[in-house]
């Protein structure tokens, strides 16, 4: 299983924010929202805390996990 997201998604819902706005407000650098964003990089439960937090959702519409069977 692999952790999936809709950052950027919602990143536009919630007023077209930038990576680097986003960033701002949640503590980090562009490059960790870019990473995340990316599936490159799972960032802590405080992040996601944080993430959800500026983008006005729950944790569950940002991240999922892809239950595809890996052969």
């Amino acid at each position: 299983m692999k952790l999936r997201n809709n950052i950027k998604l919602a990143r536009v819902k919630a007023g077209n924010f930038t990576q680097q706005k986003l960033a701002q407000l949640v503590g980090c650098s562009r490059q960790t929202i870019n990473s995340i964003e990316s599936g490159k990089f799972n960032p802590s439960i405080e992040l996601v805390l944080k993430l959800a937090k500026a983008l006005d959702t729950q944790v569950e519409e940002l991240f999922f996990l892809d239950h595809q069977k890996r052969e």
